[in-house]
């Protein structure tokens, strides 16, 4: 177990009053989980940003018109050819046209980052994003 080290931080009282807004409505108890969670925040998007060897993990969400001529095999096929970085894929229907995939990835933030940008750069896709995050394996 890590010692817990209480620290200072000096804020203007209006950016206080706003966060203060923020983390209440999403249900923060009190101030110190708000700044742990975003510290643990900017440390995740650094390692995506600057790593290329890093085991990280994350989601790929798309949507697309499911009538666009060969897209869902097209998609099916990139997910096959990267079936070592793919844990899970999740299809909804949205309506009489539209799905939602959803993929979780796991591997090397490079390969991921490449992973995405393949499937979300595939002719048809309305839009994609990934959604990245930590194995949990890094101590933060």
């Amino acid at each position: 177990m890590t010692e817990t080290v209480r620290f200072g931080v000096s804020i203007d009282d209006r950016l206080l009053a706003n966060f203060d807004k923020l983390i209440g409505g999403k249900g923060y108890h009190n101030r110190s989980e708000a700044v742990r969670d975003l510290i643990r925040n900017a440390l995740v998007d650094d390692k995506w940003t600057h790593s290329e060897d890093e085991e990280m993990v994350g989601t790929v969400s798309l949507v697309f018109n499911h009538h666009t001529r060969e897209l869902s095999d097209k998609l099916t096929e990139h997910q096959h050819s990267h079936h070592r970085n793919i844990i899970s894929a999740l299809h909804v229907h949205l309506d009489a046209h539209h799905c939602l995939e959803v993929v979780v990835v796991k591997g090397k933030a490079g390969e991921i980052r490449r992973l995405a940008d393949e499937l979300i750069g595939t002719k048809g896709v309305k839009h994609g994003r990934l959604m990245t995050t930590t194995s949990g394996r890094d101590h933060l």
